[in-house]
């Protein structure tokens, strides 16, 4: 056990309506007089990220409330909820519950939460259960959901003690062991679920962001874990601090990158069923248009000055590859607006076809007539008679085939 074990717990919800009795903005968690309200966590992102993760007094985005809840082995504080629309999923938000862990080993119970085997029961159950909690401010989306998980996604935080070697730096180095431990919390697994081979260790670990000397963190695909590397002296010390940060501007950053991976997620979605019906050109219009908010509002890579909420944005980037999944959505929708185009612009070419095929005979028929001087009303009915059988004729040709099929957008009948 940790001197300090906290996690906090990411969960896709429905949210209706704003919560009325809800605070606007996320929780403003304490230390050291420090406070982590909504200006001092704008200050610290750009501007864009901010107004994604905080909204604005007009349309705000974040809402919390504090609780005090104990349930077995886990302690409940509080609880935030972001509203993150997609263009599909109007009322799609991201629930966020704040546990401490008091009377078990943090591990043990994020293998609870991960529903490994031999475990026992899921503590996520009783007055802490999500349907409980936000009976009547927000669903739990299920999982045969969009954006449904099947577990949480979990943000440990845990601080060893003088005894807990296997974490603790050696004369300034830090242990495989302790990469390990890292490893563990963030999977949600130890050696019983999966026995990861000593080789391929370092490559789970490659992307860990060494947030300083005295802690680490490394953001998997079902959770991040924050590992202290010194002994923590307790009340007062420097981990007062990096548990609130733990707990709220590097929370923030993977909440970006939550929602950033749904928007893409639908995207894909949307492409793979753009070819299903008819009036491709207006589907696509449609998905150029919800790419374009997407990439104007959530699409960031870049947040802060400040290197560890940048680290861990792009290290759950790279769990999801979510830069190269986007570069291929503008690929894929770039492909398919030339398609468009080229049939839009074989309907025009075609329809300049038709006009020509018409406009020929008659253009030429009337003009012989009135070369000749003749306007006799039975010599026009058979000009007029003959300029259709040539038009009919025409049509029947190659070229005629070509015109009707751009027309159609499709291939010529007669290939």
């Amino acid at each position: 056990m940790g001197v300090r074990q906290s996690v906090s717990l990411i969960i896709p919800v429905r949210l209706p309506t704003d919560p009325q009795e809800w605070v606007e903005g996320p929780i403003p968690f304490e230390a050291g007089g420090y406070r982590t309200d909504t200006a001092s966590r704008q200050a610290y992102f750009t501007h864009a990220a901010g107004r994604a993760l905080y909204g604005s007094a007009e349309r705000p985005r974040r809402w919390h409330l504090f609780t005090d809840i104990v349930h077995g082995a886990m302690r409940l504080h509080g609880m935030e909820i972001l509203r993150t629309p997609t263009a599909d999923r109007p009322r799609h938000a991201l629930a966020v519950l704040h546990f401490t862990v008091t009377s078990a080993a943090l591990l043990d119970v994020l293998r609870a939460l991960g529903h490994r085997p031999g475990t026992g029961p899921d503590p996520l159950s009783g007055p802490l259960a999500p349907d409980v909690l936000l009976d009547g401010i927000a669903s739990p989306a299920n999982t045969g959901a969009p954006f449904a998980v099947a577990h949480p996604y979990t943000v440990a935080f845990l601080t060893p003690s003088s005894g807990d070697v296997p974490v603790l730096r050696r004369e300034g180095e830090l242990p495989p062991t302790a990469d390990r431990w890292l490893w563990a919390l963030a999977s949600r697994s130890d050696e019983t679920d999966f026995p990861i081979a000593p080789e391929q260790l370092p490559v789970q670990t490659e992307h860990a962001v060494r947030i300083s000397a005295d802690w680490s963190a490394l953001v998997l695909r079902h959770g991040t874990a924050f590992l202290g590397h010194r002994p923590d002296g307790g009340e007062g010390d420097f981990y007062d601090f990096a548990a609130l940060h733990a707990r709220s501007v590097y929370l923030d950053a993977l909440l970006l990158g939550i929602a950033q991976r749904d928007h893409i997620d639908e995207l894909t979605d949307g492409l793979s069923e753009v070819f299903d019906g008819p009036d491709l050109a207006r589907r696509l219009n449609g998905l150029e248009r919800d790419i374009a908010s997407f990439r104007s509002t959530y699409w960031r890579q870049h947040l802060t000055a400040h290197g560890p909420a940048n680290a861990l944005l792009l290290a759950y980037h790279e769990q999801y590859r979510l830069p190269a999944r986007f570069a291929d959505i503008l690929a894929e929708a770039a492909d398919y607006s030339r398609i468009v185009q080229t049939q839009d612009g074989q309907q025009i070419a075609g329809a300049l076809g038709v006009l020509a095929i018409l406009g020929l005979p008659l253009g030429t028929a009337l003009s012989i007539l009135q070369v000749l001087g003749d306007e006799d009303p039975v010599h026009l009915l058979i000009a007029l008679g003959a300029t259709l059988v040539a038009t009919a004729a025409a049509f029947t040709t190659r070229y005629g085939r070509l015109v009707l099929a751009s027309l159609r957008g499709g291939p010529d009948p007669g290939e």
